[in-house]
Formats: C-alpha cells, sequence, structure tokens
C-alpha cells in the first residue's frame, strides 16, 4: 500500500488566499481555482471584476495540468507546434495558466488562473502554490 499527500481545507484556503494577495497587489482581476489530483474542483474564487467566463477556464486549467501531472502551458506549446489532436481530447483546457501542485514528488492537485496574460495567470498560481509547506 502507499501513502499519498493530499491537499486539506486549510491548503486549499492559503493557496487562494496567497494568490488573490499576488493578484491584488498588481491590480489584475481574475478567478483562481484549486484542483485536487483527479482534477475535482476544491476552491474559486472570483475576484471583482474577472469576467465570468474566467470562471469556466480557470478551472479547466487546473484540471489540465492535474491530470496531465505538468503545466498546461506544455500542452499549448504541442499544440502551437502542430499537433492539433490534442484539441479534440474533452474536458481540458490547453493553455497556460495551470500549474500542478507537488508535494514529495506526487502530484497532489493544480492551480489554475484566468484573467490576465497567461504568463500572469500562471504566476498568479505559483505565488499560490509557495503559501503551502510542501514536501
Amino acid at each position: 500500500m502507499k501513502t499519498k499527500f493530499a491537499l486539506t481545507a486549510d491548503d486549499v484556503a492559503a493557496v487562494l488566499a496567497a494568490a488573490r494577495e499576488h493578484a491584488t497587489a498588481n491590480g489584475w482581476k481574475v478567478t483562481i481555482s484549486v484542483v485536487d489530483d483527479g482534477g475535482h474542483l476544491l476552491g474559486l474564487l472570483r475576484l471583482d471584476g474577472a469576467a465570468p467566463m474566467t470562471a469556466v477556464i480557470a478551472p479547466g486549467k487546473a484540471r489540465t495540468a492535474a491530470v496531465g501531472q505538468k503545466e498546461s502551458r506544455g500542452y499549448e506549446e504541442t499544440i502551437n507546434g502542430g499537433r492539433y489532436a490534442f484539441l479534440s481530447v474533452p474536458d481540458l483546457v490547453f493553455m497556460e495558466g495551470g500549474v500542478p501542485i507537488v508535494a514529495d514528488g506526487q502530484v497532489v492537485g493544480a492551480v489554475g488562473v484566468s484573467g490576465v496574460k497567461s504568463a500572469q495567470d500562471a504566476e498568479i498560481a505559483k505565488a499560490g502554490i509557495a503559501a503551502l509547506k510542501l514536501a
């Protein structure tokens, strides 16, 4: 039997708070989402002024990073490189801004952000993850 880490409600709250702080410090209106390792939504925060569509895109980016076990940016680059078959995969969002949460070498979830430039979305996600004390 294998033991694995899992995100707690306190972890999700810490990630959302840290990501929110980073976004608001920069004046960015975004939606931030946190999912578990299976891509299931654990928390979502749509900041004031964030477009409604961001509440759909952010969890999709997080789900993509969690189940793919890598940043969603990698899939965007693959598609931009001509591998269009990835576009047929259902329920995932192949845009930068989804970042996996890794503890002791295991993906335990992911953060997805939508609302500003893709690199800024990823920056916010990483700021949220930095709030965790990962093994």
